[in-house]
């Protein structure tokens, strides 16, 4: 038998602090499998994303299409759903909101990523882009790395002051900021969560930034200037979230740099601690999204309904 998990359930059941550690674990787990991911383009810049994975214990698929053309409706970008199984009977055991899903673990890698590789991580935080990745990175980084004030950049300043609102209303810091490139200059922690249709950032980071940028996960999208990626790979780091980003990672494809040399998340987490740090400059950390995120969240989420 499976239970069908609602939105509101399964954002309970992935509480930040416990998600950001179950990324961190699957990381260092070896029974973990997670095959390519398959992206069926379709009409309308669309597609539909297959991806499955599987540890000792647990097995799951993640089923979503991305719709751009929803962007600025009602309709969400980000629909499907994520399918639990038990690896030793093969039964179902929970169906779970797909976008609550994404939204949550995306946040949540960024701020694993940040916990290991920021040099400043507590902050202040610029935030570009005030919709659901905006308001999780947002959250998860005021809940697991204590930042207390934030800077919301977007396109739609209503967007921008109703983030403010939501983190004033956790007892956060926040003001809305019209220019996103003067406001670099302020912030040590950055997230970019746009849509990824252009260019959001294009000012040299500080020497001790740490920016997360999730927005452009297709070769075609971008969220940051080439030239700002080739500082930091010149100056600084850049590290991808999994090896799924050497063909997908459109700000830094598009910035012709040579991806298949650059580290993964797991490459850090797996070394000796003082090797994670120990590189000076500006860091950028390019998350595409991976299946083994979706099954921390999927590992998580069944221990808890249980």
């Amino acid at each position: 038998m499976s239970s069908l998990i609602t939105p509101s359930q399964a954002a309970g059941l992935l509480s930040w602090p416990e998600l950001v550690n179950e990324l961190e674990a699957l990381l260092q787990d070896d029974a973990v499998n997670v095959p390519p991911r398959i992206v069926l383009p379709m009409a309308g810049g669309a597609s539909l994303f297959a991806m499955p994975a599987c540890d000792a214990r647990v097995a799951m698929t993640k089923l979503i299409t991305f719709t751009p053309g929803n962007v600025g409706t009602a309709r969400p970008s980000i629909q499907g759903d994520v399918v639990v199984f038990d690896v030793a009977s093969g039964e179902r055991r929970l169906i779970l909101d797909g976008p609550t899903v994404t939204g949550r673990r995306t946040a949540a890698v960024s701020a694993l990523a940040a916990r290991w590789l920021a040099p400043q991580p507590a902050g202040p935080m610029l935030i570009v882009g005030a919709g659901v990745q905006g308001r999780a990175h947002l959250e998860v980084f005021a809940a697991v790395l204590g930042v207390t004030h934030f800077r919301i950049a977007s396109r739609s300043r209503a967007s921008a002051e109703a983030l403010v609102a939501h983190a004033r209303a956790l007892g956060l810091g926040a003001e809305a900021v019209a220019d996103a490139d003067a406001a670099l200059a302020d912030c040590p922690l950055v997230a970019t969560c746009t849509p990824a249709e252009a260019v959001v950032l294009r000012a040299t980071p500080r020497t001790d930034a740490f920016i997360a940028a999730v927005g452009a996960f297709t070769p075609r999208m971008v969220e940051l200037a080439p030239e700002l990626c080739r500082h930091v790979a010149a100056q600084g780091r850049i590290v991808l979230d999994s090896r799924d980003a050497d063909h997908e990672a459109g700000d830094l494809l598009q910035a012709g740099l040579n991806l298949a040399a650059l580290p993964t998340l797991a490459d850090v987490v797996t070394a000796p601690k003082p090797a994670a740090r120990a590189h000076g400059g500006p860091v950028l950390f390019k998350s595409c999204g991976w299946a083994g995120w979706d099954l921390a969240a999927a590992r998580l989420a069944w221990r808890r309904a249980r």
